[in-house]
C-alpha cells in the first residue's frame, strides 16, 4: 500500500523505430512551401506583460500524427477492445517524412507511440521557431504565473501537413484548473461532524451499492499539479475505518508527487484520492502526475487510457477551462482520447465546472467547461445535499454564488450525441442557438456549505466543487465493474436508455451569465443537473 511514483519520460534519450529503413536524402528536401495547420489558431495572450524568450531553451513538442479513426466500435465493446489492442502502426512513409523534417531543423526525436499516435521532439526554441513559423514570447499573467505563449496560427511544411493533425508543446501557458470550492476549519484533531459529510456517508444517502468495494478495479486520477502525503491518507482512512487503499503515481516528463504547504493543488489531489478511495476502497488509485498545459493534460490522458501496467477501468478528472479557451485542435485531440478510452471499455467521469452558466467567461454568453463537454465523457454536474440522520432533506442545484455554482449547458463545439436525441436538450441560448452536446449528464453534492470533509497537510477543510463529484461517480463505476465482472466502459448511452436509474433534481438554477442567462432545472434532462442522481442503477447490474 505504500506509494511508489514511477517515473516517465524523465530522460532525453533519442530514439528511432530500428525496423524502419529511411532511403530520402536530407539534401533532397528544402521545405520551400508552408500551409496554416488545421485548427490550431490561438487567441492573443491577455496578459500584465510579455517579453523576448531564450530562444536557446530546449524544450518538448508532440506531434500528433493523423490516422483513420472510426465510431463504429464505440458502443460494441468486443469489436472496440479489439481496435484498441490492434495500433496503427505509422507507415514507413510517415517515419521518413518526420525524421527528414526533424534533421533539416535540427530536432531530436524522443520517441514514437503508435498507440498514442504520438511522436515525441527535442529542440531549441529557435528551431521549432524556424521549423514551424511560430514566434513564441515570454508572458506573465495576472496571477503572476510565467509561460511561453503563442498566437495566431501554426505553420508547417507542405511535405508534412497531411499526417500532422495537431502540435502541443510550442505554448506552456496553464490550460485547466481544479474544480474546487472550499471552507476552512480551525485547526483540529478531528473533523467537526456537525457540518458536511465524509464522502462514504454521501455514497450511503445515494444507494450505492454496498456489495461492492472496487477489489480488482483501478481508478486513475488525473493531476495538473500538488501532490499528497501518505501519513494523510493512513489517517483519513483509519477515521472512517476503511482499509487504506493502494494509492501509487505515475509521474509523466518529470512532474512529481510535490505536495506543500499553503497549496491549493493540494486540495484537489487530496479530495479526488479520498472521495474515490471511501467509495471504492478495494480498487487501487493510481495518480497522473503531468504539467497544466496542453501537452501534459493529454500526455496524462493517453498514459491513463494506454497504461498495460495498472488498466484502469475509470478515470476521474477534476480539471477543465471554458470550451472558449481551447484550441479546435486540442478539442478534437482530446476527444479522440476519449474516443480511445471508450474503445478500451474504460469510461472518463469529470467535473463540468463551478462558476454555472458563464463557466466563468464575462462576455454575457453562456460557456460550457471542457472536457467535461466530450460526448464520450460522464459529465459530473453539482448539487446542494441536506440530510440528516441518514436521511436525505433536499437537494438542489448548487448554487451559492456567482463563483460557486454546478457548471452546465451546451457545447458550441460538439453536436448533439445520439444518445441525447430524446432527452430533450435545448439549443444554446447563445447567438450562434447551436444544437451542441448537452452537459451535465449525472449529478451529486458539490455545495461547499454541505461539502466533504477532508484532510489535507494535516488541516482539516470541508471541500466542495464539481471536482468531488467526478471522484465520487468514478468510484461508483468502479463498484459497478466489480460487480459486473467487467468494465461498463462508455456508460452514457446506457444511462439515457434508464432515466429511471436517475432521482430527479428539479429545484434551482445555475443563471450566472450577466444578464440573466443561464439555465433552470426541471423533470427530465435538464442543463443544471443533467438526468439527475444516479440512485438505482443496481436495477441495470441485476438485469
Amino acid at each position: 500500500m505504500g506509494t511508489v511514483c514511477r517515473l516517465m519520460s524523465s530522460a532525453l534519450k533519442i530514439i528511432y523505430k530500428p525496423s524502419i529503413t529511411l532511403n530520402m536524402t536530407n539534401s533532397a528536401i528544402k521545405y520551400p512551401d508552408y500551409v496554416i495547420l488545421a485548427d490550431s489558431y490561438k487567441e492573443p495572450v491577455a496578459t500584465l506583460s510579455s517579453g523576448d524568450i531564450d530562444t536557446s531553451e530546449n524544450i518538448q513538442v508532440t506531434l500528433l500524427i493523423n490516422t483513420a479513426q472510426t465510431d463504429e466500435a464505440v458502443n460494441d465493446t468486443a469489436a472496440g477492445e479489439e481496435m484498441y489492442n490492434s495500433a496503427s502502426a505509422f507507415s514507413e512513409c510517415v517515419l521518413n517524412k518526420v525524421k527528414l523534417f526533424t534533421e533539416h531543423f535540427n530536432l531530436d526525436i524522443l520517441s514514437v507511440n503508435e498507440s498514442e499516435r504520438t511522436i515525441m521532439l527535442h529542440g531549441t526554441i529557435a528551431s521549432f521557431e524556424t521549423a514551424l513559423k511560430t514566434p513564441l514570447k515570454r508572458y506573465t499573467d495576472e496571477a503572476g504565473i510565467t509561460f511561453r505563449g503563442r498566437a495566431g496560427y501554426i505553420y508547417v511544411p507542405s511535405e508534412i501537413a497531411d499526417i500532422v493533425e495537431g502540435i502541443y508543446g510550442l505554448d506552456d501557458r496553464p490550460c485547466a484548473q481544479p474544480h474546487i470550492t472550499m471552507l476552512a476549519y480551525n485547526d483540529s484533531p478531528a473533523p467537526k461532524r456537525s457540518r458536511g459529510y465524509l464522502p462514504a456517508d454521501v455514497g450511503r444517502l445515494y444507494n450505492f451499492p454496498e456489495a461492492g468495494d472496487g477489489t480488482g478495479q483501478c481508478i486513475a486520477i488525473i493531476a495538473l499539479g500538488g501532490g499528497y502525503r501518505e501519513e494523510d491518507l493512513k489517517k483519513y482512512f483509519a477515521l472512517q475505518g476503511i482499509p487504506m487503499p493502494d494509492i501509487s503515481c505515475v509521474c509523466i516528463n518529470g512532474k512529481q508527487n510535490a505536495p506543500s504547504i499553503p497549496h491549493s493543488d493540494d486540495k484537489e489531489v487530496m479530495l479526488d484520492i479520498q472521495v474515490a478511495g471511501s467509495i471504492a476502497p478495494g480498487a487501487k488509485i493510481v495518480v497522473y502526475f503531468a504539467a497544466n498545459n496542453d501537452k501534459g493534460f493529454l500526455d496524462a490522458i493517453n498514459k491513463a487510457i494506454h497504461d498495460r501496467k495498472n488498466k484502469p477501468s475509470v478515470i476521474s478528472i477534476s480539471w477543465g477551462s471554458p470550451e472558449k479557451k481551447w484550441t479546435r485542435q486540442s478539442l478534437k485531440a482530446y476527444n479522440e482520447a476519449f474516443k480511445k478510452a471508450a474503445l478500451a471499455g474504460i469510461t472518463i467521469c469529470a467535473a463540468t465546472g463551478d462558476f454555472g452558466s458563464s463557466d466563468g467567461v464575462h462576455d454575457g454568453k453562456v460557456h460550457v467547461d471542457f472536457p467535461s463537454s466530450s460526448p464520450y465523457v460522464l459529465a459530473c454536474g453539482g448539487t446542494r445535499l441536506v440530510a440528516k440522520n441518514g436521511i436525505i432533506k433536499s437537494e438542489c442545484v448548487w448554487h451559492d454564488s456567482d463563483h460557486a455554482a454546478g457548471g452546465g449547458g451546451i457545447s458550441e463545439y460538439f453536436p448533439l450525441p445520439q444518445y441525447q436525441e430524446s432527452a430533450n436538450v435545448p439549443m444554446s441560448l447563445n447567438p450562434s442557438r447551436f444544437k451542441g452536446r448537452g452537459v451535465p449528464d449525472v449529478a451529486g453534492n458539490a455545495a461547499y456549505s454541505t461539502g466533504y470533509r477532508i484532510l489535507v497537510n494535516g488541516h482539516w477543510m470541508m471541500l466542495g466543487g464539481t471536482s468531488a463529484v467526478a471522484p465520487l461517480y468514478a468510484g461508483l463505476i468502479a463498484r459497478l465493474n466489480q460487480i459486473k465482472g467487467s468494465p461498463i466502459g462508455f456508460i452514457n448511452p446506457y444511462l439515457y436508455e434508464n432515466p429511471d436509474f436517475f432521482r430527479e433534481i428539479v429545484k434551482g438554477n445555475n443563471i450566472t451569465a450577466r444578464p440573466q442567462l443561464g439555465y433552470t432545472a426541471g423533470p427530465g434532462w435538464n442543463a443544471c443537473t443533467g438526468l439527475g442522481v444516479l440512485e438505482n442503477v443496481m436495477k441495470g447490474v441485476n438485469s
